[in-house]
C-alpha cells in the first residue's frame, strides 16, 4: 500500500480509503466489521464516513454507520490505528438530523450538535478529518448537468463564521483537521482565503464525485489540488457500479443499489451508455476486470490523495482494494483519454 500526504498536515492516509455508506442498509454490522478487519490488513489505515450514513439517507438508518465503526473501535481497541474521517449535511431540509427537528444548515449551534453526536456513535473523543458534507449556500450538485451556471440567491453561513466555528472545535481537541466535499472551485479558494487571512483553520482536503464518465474535477480543481495542497479524496470510482457493466442494456441485478432504491439517474443517458460500453471495451482489450481498471484510473491521477472505494461484498471489496496492483501503461492512459475526447463527462 502506498501513502500520500493529507493536504499540508502530517498524516500519511493509504491511496485507497474505505467507504462505509452501505453500512447499516445493505450491509449489517457484522458485515462493516469484516470489511474494516480486511481493510487493515492489507494496508489501508484510512475510513470515511458521515453523520447521514447510512445511504439512501432517512430517520431509520441516520446515524447507523458511524454506530458501526465505533462497535468495531470498541471490540479491537485500535483507533489510533485509523485516521477517521466523517461529515457534517450542508443546507438541506433533512430535519431528522438535530434535536430540534429543523433542516441541516451550517450554523454554530448545528455544528457542534453534529460533531459531538458523531463522537458518540463512533465511540471516540476525536475525529481525524471533519468535512462540509456539501455547502451552506445552494448550488447545483449531485447529477447537475454542469453545462451552464445557475445562480440562486438565498440565507447562508459566511464562509468565515463557519470557519470560526470549526476554528473553535480543532482548539478543543474534537477535530484534528478540516476539509470539504460536493464544494466547487470557488467555494474551495474562498475557504482558503478567508482562513488565510483571517488565521483561522485551513481545509486540508476535497471530497468530490471522480471517475471515468465525469472527470469535471480536472477543469477546476485539480489545479487547487496542486497549488494550494487541497487534494481530491475521489467518491463513486466506479460510477455507482456503472462502470462494472453491470447495468449495460437494461439490466437490473437483483440487490443492486439501482434496484433497491431506483436512484441513479445520473448515470443513465445515452452518452453515458456508450461511453461505459468504450472503457468496457478497453478493460477487455487489456485483460482487465472493469472494475478495476476504473479504480486503478482514480487512483493513479496526481492529484487524488486517496480514492474512497465501497462494496457490498467482500468479493467487490477485494476486487476494489487490489486494484492498486494494475500497472498503468502508457497504452492503458492512451485508451482512456481517446474514450474521454469522445465521450466527455457524459455523468458530471
Amino acid at each position: 500500500m502506498n501513502y500520500r500526504k493529507l493536504g499540508r498536515t502530517d498524516l500519511k492516509v493509504s491511496e485507497i480509503c474505505l467507504g462505509t455508506m452501505t453500512w447499516g442498509e445493505q450491509n449489517t454490522e457484522a458485515e462493516g466489521h469484516e470489511q474494516m478487519d480486511y481493510a487493515i490488513s492489507e494496508g489501508i489505515n484510512f475510513f470515511d464516513t458521515a453523520e447521514m450514513y447510512a445511504v439512501p439517507p432517512k430517520p431509520e438508518t441516520q446515524g447507523a454507520t458511524e454506530k458501526i465503526i465505533g462497535t468495531w473501535f470498541k471490540k479491537h481497541k485500535n483507533r489510533d490505528k485509523v485516521i477517521l474521517a466523517t461529515k457534517v449535511a450542508g443546507r438541506s431540509p433533512a430535519n431528522w438530523l438535530r434535536d430540534d427537528k429543523s433542516g441541516t444548515e451550517h450554523s454554530a449551534r448545528q455544528i457542534n450538535e453534529a460533531v459531538d453526536k458523531s463522537l458518540k456513535r463512533l465511540q471516540t473523543d476525536y475525529v481525524d478529518l471533519y468535512q462540509l458534507h456539501w455547502p451552506d449556500r445552494p448550488i447545483s450538485l449531485f447529477g447537475s448537468t454542469g453545462l451552464t451556471y445557475k445562480h440562486i440567491e438565498a440565507e447562508t453561513h459566511p464562509i468565515h463564521e463557519i470557519l470560526e466555528t470549526l476554528g473553535e472545535i480543532v482548539k478543543s481537541g474534537k477535530v484534528r483537521y478540516i476539509g470539504l466535499s460536493n464544494e466547487s472551485p470557488w467555494g474551495t479558494m474562498k475557504f482558503l482565503a478567508e482562513a488565510e487571512a483571517r488565521g483561522l483553520p485551513r481545509v486540508q482536503s476535497i471530497q468530490n464525485a471522480y471517475n471515468l464518465v465525469n472527470r469535471t474535477f480536472e477543469l477546476g480543481g485539480a489545479e487547487i489540488a496542486f497549488r494550494e495542497n487541497v487534494g481530491l479524496l475521489a467518491y463513486s470510482p466506479l460510477a455507482q457500479g456503472y462502470l462494472t457493466g453491470k447495468y449495460q442494456n437494461g439490466a437490473l441485478p437483483q440487490g443492486s443499489r439501482k434496484q433497491l432504491f431506483n436512484r441513479l439517474q445520473r448515470y443513465e443517458n445515452p452518452q453515458a451508455d456508450a461511453a461505459i460500453e468504450d472503457y468496457l471495451t478497453i478493460a477487455r482489450k487489456h485483460g482487465l476486470d472493469a472494475s478495476q481498471l476504473a479504480n486503478q484510473f482514480v487512483t493513479t491521477r496526481p492529484f487524488v490523495t486517496s480514492n474512497i472505494i465501497g462494496a457490498t461484498t467482500m468479493e467487490q471489496l477485494k476486487l476494489a482494494v487490489t486494484s492498486r496492483h494494475i500497472k498503468w501503461t502508457d497504452e492503458l492512459e492512451a485508451d482512456v483519454n481517446a474514450a474521454h475526447a469522445k465521450h466527455p463527462n457524459p455523468c458530471p
